[in-house]
C-alpha cells in the first residue's frame, strides 16, 4: 500500500467513537476550496447529467432501510471467516470482527460496514450475506483509521472505486454537531476506464476522456447562493463547497451517500433536490491512471 500525499488538510479529523477517521492530512480531509479548477471540468459535468439526472439526490433519508448502515464495535468482538466468492484475489482476508447481527444495506449492493473503535479499524464487505459460520462476500476491505493508505494498485474494496465507503457517509451525529469535516461519497451513472487517487481502480470499459474518472473531485462553487437553504441541506452544502465530493461507484448521477438514520427529515433533504449538477466544478486532485 503506498502513502497518500495532499496539498493541504483540516486541523482535526472527523471521528468515531474515540478514532480519527483517518488523519488530518488524508484526501478525505482535506479542505480543497481553493484547489485548482480541472480543465475538463465542463465536460464531465454535462456527462454525469446526460442520462437525465441533474440534480443533487440524497441517497438517504427518514425510512430506516434507506441509506448505507454501519455498526460499531469493541475490541472484545469475536472476529469471523470471510467467504470471498467473486474478487478474493483483490480483497483482505479474514476473519473481521462483523457480528451476525451487523446491519446489511437494503438493495443490490449489500454492503456491510464494522468500526472497531477500540483498534481503530474500519472493515467493509460488498455484496455479503451471513452463511451461518460467517459472512459470504464478493470482495472486502479492511483500513487502519490511525494511516494514510491506499489499496493496491488496480484493486476494488468494497466500493467500484477502491475507496474506503464510510468516510465519505453523512452521519446525522455529523448535522448534530453544526459542521462536516470531510469530503462526501457520490455515484454516477457512467464512468471512465481510469481513476484518480486516493482511488485505485475503475469499473468501466469505456475510453471517454469526458466521462470521469473514479476518485474524481466535484466542488460546489464557490458563487453558489446558499441563502434560502436551511437546516440539515445546508450543513451538507457547506461541507460540499468545503470538502467536496468524490466518484466513488457506478448509479445514478449526482446521488450523494448517508448513513442509515431514522432522525434524518426528508423534507430537509429534498432540498438538495433543487441543486443543479452544473452548481459543481471538478477539481485537480491528482494524475489520472489509466487502463490499459
Amino acid at each position: 500500500m503506498g502513502a497518500v500525499l495532499v496539498a493541504a488538510a483540516q486541523a482535526e479529523s472527523p471521528t468515531v467513537g474515540a478514532c480519527p477517521v483517518f488523519p488530518p492530512d488524508n484526501p478525505w480531509n482535506t479542505d480543497i476550496s481553493d484547489f485548482p479548477v480541472d480543465p475538463n471540468s465542463d465536460a464531465y459535468i454535462a456527462s454525469i447529467s446526460a442520462e437525465g439526472d441533474e440534480y443533487l439526490h440524497a441517497d438517504f433519508g427518514e425510512d430506516p432501510t434507506y441509506g448505507i448502515p454501519y455498526i460499531v464495535v469493541d475490541g472484545d468482538q469475536p472476529p469471523v471467516e470471510i467467504n470471498f466468492v467473486d474478487y478474493g484475489d483483490e480483497s483482505d482476508p479474514g476473519p473481521y470482527p462483523i457480528p451476525e447481527d451487523a446491519p446489511v444495506e437494503a438493495g443490490g449492493d449489500r454492503h456491510v460496514i464494522a468500526v472497531d473503535d477500540a483498534n481503530c479499524m474500519l472493515y467493509e464487505l460488498y455484496n455479503a450475506e451471513w452463511n451461518g459460520d460467517g459472512w459470504d462476500a464478493s470482495s472486502g476491505a479492511v483500513w487502519n483509521l490511525l494511516l494514510n493508505e491506499l489499496r493496491p494498485e488496480g484493486w476494488t474494496s468494497a466500493d467500484a472505486a477502491g475507496l474506503p465507503i464510510f468516510p465519505g457517509l453523512v452521519r446525522y451525529d455529523e448535522i448534530e454537531a453544526g459542521a462536516i469535516n470531510h469530503a462526501l461519497r457520490f455515484t454516477v451513472s457512467e464512468s471512465q476506464r481510469a481513476y484518480i487517487h486516493p482511488a485505485t481502480h475503475y469499473a468501466s470499459s469505456s475510453s471517454d476522456p469526458d466521462l470521469p474518472p473514479m476518485g474524481l473531485r466535484l466542488r460546489l462553487r464557490a458563487d453558489f447562493d446558499m441563502s434560502e437553504y436551511t437546516g440539515m441541506a445546508r450543513i451538507i452544502l457547506e461541507a460540499l463547497q468545503t470538502y467536496g465530493m468524490i466518484v466513488a461507484d457506478n448509479g445514478t448521477s449526482w446521488f450523494i451517500s448517508g448513513a442509515t438514520d431514522p432522525r434524518w427529515d426528508d423534507e430537509d433533504l429534498n432540498q438538495l433536490k433543487t441543486v443543479p449538477g452544473d452548481a459543481f466544478e471538478a477539481v485537480v486532485t491528482g494524475e489520472i491512471v489509466y487502463g490499459d
